[in-house]
């Protein structure tokens, strides 16, 4: 519960919390069983920014742990900024893969998908503190 800060929510009924909250729930969840890969369906969807950097900081603490994570999502920003390979999918087909630079660096992929001006901007988690196994902090915990 502490790892994913969810302690003061611990008797709450899963109606009650918040949209971030609940993925963190899910997350947790999952881990249970001591999974090699997780399934993140729409992690980002509904959730407030700061929410989003909180899943996308559980997301690399999980790669750094070495599960796997397949993520589907429409939020492109979020996802490609913390993806290591990304598929995109036209009409139920794989249209193009690579790792998150060459999907935003194509220019097909510019036309159809991500639009002419968009920018990646990738978020490192992974830091010296990381390394030490010390917990990631939280965009909240930092305020």
């Amino acid at each position: 519960l502490d790892e994913f800060r969810l302690h003061h929510v611990r008797k709450n009924n899963g109606d009650s919390l918040s949209g971030g909250e609940r993925r963190r729930t899910e997350i947790a969840r999952a881990l249970v069983v001591d999974p090699k890969f997780i399934l993140l369906d729409e992690p980002f969807a509904g959730v407030d920014p700061i929410a989003v950097e909180d899943i996308q900081a559980v997301v690399a603490r999980l790669k750094y742990k070495n599960i796997g994570i397949l993520i589907t999502d429409h939020n492109v920003n979020e996802t490609l900024s913390i993806c290591d390979r990304a598929y995109l999918l036209i009409e139920g087909k794989i249209f193009k893969h690579g790792t998150a630079e060459e999907l935003a660096a194509d220019e097909q992929v510019r036309r159809l998908y991500l639009g002419r001006n968009f920018e990646l901007k990738r978020k490192d988690y992974l830091h010296e503190e990381a390394g030490k196994g010390k917990a990631f902090e939280s965009a909240r915990d930092k305020e």
